[in-house]
């Protein structure tokens, strides 16, 4: 062959089924019950963005040369436009109505169904699953089936209203890769994050994508991922490892006025990458066929020889051994607008060229002649759409519950009720109008965007104004309520901080991040006992929130009441091994208590989890000032700010403790950098003292 992949129409599907036959001297594509099995999942990667679907700017050569090697689906699908839910398809092979993951939130992946990890790993494979983002933690149960479930991604970095912890593509699969090495058949899951906002793309790619920096970080994506695909790709036929690539969902850059993803499902975010590569099994070709993501676990199991279970997904084997069979429709969902802001929820299909989505405004596409959504045909052709009114309704019929978060058992929910605290909801709506369709709201959701931009430039203020008008003209989104609370914290203001993210909370009261910031806010705004109060009930849910735990447990410490707080970052603990925070907050209740050998040994712990905790390297640089070995001081305080340049608090301990060893040439950047990110109504004292000295400083001759 010439290496060109074969270009196949859906009227020629059936000439790769064809070429595998000639290939294999079988009837069928040949199985291999002892491959390898490497499942690559990039966050956030439209199928447009990489150089194999056509995109003539952005430099992908590894992903290029794999669907060169491999079979690459023009035509593929997600059925979620966020990262979890879409994620439990792709290891399940069921569409969210089935496993009831609906957002990135409040849901928990059931314990009733099977993934690919359980199905391999009853048949003698090596699990393993390496992620970067907190939207796929341990915690939100896809960690079933495997025998490793590393979500290492930087726990102790305090999670934000706009910002999550992620850590970076290349650390992610350096530990898969050593993972790989060990003995014995392996299935390896790799979940890289890079292409999410912000997107800020490393050197060389900053400045080679400066006016597009979203492509600057998918090429940065595929350049991390080329240690791990080089090896498999030169060992061509020879080799014993089935790759399947596809990203989670796309991202609209601005098409129909949306700038990320989450909110519409249009082709920007809803059409994925999906690109197989088994030399053993599959011929080069390009597959101009409708696939989706539940088609990914039937698809490994053909091609090892095994059964699928019944589940929503078909092999893309079959598929393109069968050009003259239907391709099956594709569901799909945009629900957490909904979930979120109230506004009404989107569902939809696609079958064939056609696309509905059902909303107060309906809409229908053409894909094949309108494939930039353009034209909405609802109006024109109301037969297609009641037909495919129906199909959806079908697809629909075995959803679990209604689309709604996982909230708090009854016992939960009167006990908090009986503190007063649940008001109602108003996020459960059941009727929505035109006024509730998310095309009517794009505004809102423009300004949302405009809020974290504002707070990403440094101007506090104009974000707070911006939320502020949000939550006046939709009192009953409790994400505007959210980034409010964030913003007014960030300043200082804590009793507005609080009163904003218990009107979230009350909106929302099965919404656990919400309760663990509002736990924060308590605690930090002197009301730890009401915190305690407040979380109580939660904490002592069967499968209670991490985060949720620790806020509890601080709240306790502030309350006086150490030994219980103890308990429970115990319980923390015990519940996500790989977070540090736990170690950190129980190390503070031993400082704050004189005892400075049991707080050095629970910060050493937090360093063993995460050796870039940047509390915990302030945590151990006090103990060492205080025993008056400065060196060490100074440099877990440079370290900690390594990590964290923006911490106001350290940055004024390392500018001390250099002023008081006879530093102070050091000190001044470290002071200088104190007064312009120290929040004023927490620091007022302080931040005077230091530009005094700071202005002392300036007159007197350097030496």
């Amino acid at each position: 062959m010439s290496g060109e992949p074969l270009v196949v129409s859906r009227a020629g599907v059936a000439l790769i089924f064809v070429l595998l036959t000639v290939a294999c001297g079988h009837r069928a594509a040949p199985r291999d019950p002892d491959l390898n099995v490497l499942l690559i999942t990039i966050d956030t990667l439209r199928a447009d963005a990489l150089g194999a679907y056509g995109n003539a700017t952005v430099e992908t050569p590894w992903i290029d040369r794999l669907a060169k090697e491999g079979v690459r689906f023009d035509r593929a699908h997600a059925h979620s436009v966020v990262t979890l839910p879409s994620h439990a398809s792709i290891l399940s092979g069921r569409y969210p109505t089935v496993h009831g993951i609906r957002d990135n939130a409040g849901f928990r992946f059931p314990a009733t169904l099977d993934t690919i990890a359980t199905l391999l790993k009853a048949r003698g494979y090596r699990t393993g699953a390496f992620v970067s983002a907190f939207p796929l933690d341990a915690r939100f149960g896809l960690t079933r089936g495997f025998d490793v479930y590393d979500d290492s991604y930087g726990k102790a970095v305090e999670k934000t209203a706009f910002r999550m912890p992620e850590r970076p593509g290349d650390q992610t699969v350096r530990a898969a890769m050593n993972w790989i090495a060990g003995p014995g058949k392996w299935f390896a899951w790799i979940h890289i994050y890079e292409p999410h906002f912000p997107y800020r793309p490393p050197e060389p790619f900053a400045s080679r994508y400066k006016t597009a920096p979203y492509f600057g970080e998918v090429s940065a994506a595929d350049a991390i991922l080329g240690s791990v695909l080089g090896p498999i790709l030169d060992q061509g036929a020879g080799g014993r490892t089935m790759v399947i690539l596809t990203g989670d969902h796309g991202e609209s850059l601005g098409e129909h006025g949306e700038m990320t993803h989450g909110l519409f499902a249009y082709e920007a975010t809803l059409r994925i990458p999906l690109i197989i590569f088994q030399p053993r099994l599959l011929k080069p070709a390009v597959v101009d066929a409708d696939v989706r993501h539940v088609d990914i676990v039937p698809t490994i199991l053909d091609a090892l020889g095994a059964t699928p279970p019944p589940i929503d997904g078909k092999s893309v084997l079959e598929l393109a051994g069968n050009a003259r069979k239907e391709s099956p429709p594709a569901y799909f969902e945009a629900l957490s607008a909904s979930l979120n802001r109230g506004w009404a929820p989107l569902q939809g299909v696609v079958r064939g060229p056609l696309k509905y989505i059902d909303l107060p405004i309906p809409e229908l596409y053409d894909l094949a002649s309108d494939p930039s959504e353009s034209h909405n045909l609802a109006g024109s052709r109301p037969d297609a759409v009641r037909t495919l009114q129906n199909v959806l309704a079908t697809m629909r019929a075995d959803e679990r519950g209604s689309p709604s978060a996982g909230g708090e058992n009854a016992e939960t929910r009167a006990r908090l009720r009986s503190l007063g605290y649940v008001t109602g909801s108003g996020v459960a709506k059941t009727h929505f109008t035109e006024a509730d369709d998310p095309k009517r709201l794009i505004d809102i959701d423009r300004r949302i965007d405009a809020i974290v931009t504002l707070y990403e430039r440094g101007d506090l203020n104009g974000a707070i104004a911006v939320a502020r008008d949000i939550v006046a003209q939709r009192p009953d989104m409790p994400v505007a309520l959210t980034h409010l609370a964030f913003l007014y914290n960030e300043i200082g203001d804590h009793q507005a901080a609080i009163g904003a993210i218990t009107r979230a909370l009350d909106l929302n009261p099965a919404a656990k991040d919400v309760a663990a910031l509002a736990g924060a806010y308590l605690t930090e705004g002197g009301r730890a006992r009401e915190a305690v109060a407040r979380l109580a009930p939660l904490v002592n849910e069967p499968n209670p929130d991490v985060d949720v735990l620790i806020g509890y447990g601080v709240a306790l410490a502030a309350s006086g009441r150490g030994s219980e707080a103890l308990t429970t970052f115990e319980r923390a603990r015990a519940l996500d091994p790989t977070n540090a925070l736990p170690a950190i907050d129980a190390a503070t209740v031993y400082l704050t208590a004189g005892d400075d050998s049991r707080a050095a040994t629970a910060f050493g712990d937090a360093l063993r989890i995460d050796p870039n905790a940047a509390r915990a390297h302030n945590g151990l640089a006090i103990i060492a000032a205080k025993r008056g070995d400065y060196a060490t001081a100074v440099a877990h305080w440079e370290r900690a700010l390594a990590i964290d340049p923006t911490d106001y608090q350290t940055l004024y301990n390392l500018g001390d403790v250099l002023v008081r060893t006879g530093r102070p040439d050091e000190a001044r950047q470290y002071w200088e950098r104190y007064v312009r990110t120290a929040p004023a109504a927490l620091e007022g004292a302080d931040i005077a003292r230091v530009r005094q000295w700071l202005e002392r400083r300036a007159k007197t001759p350097a030496r």
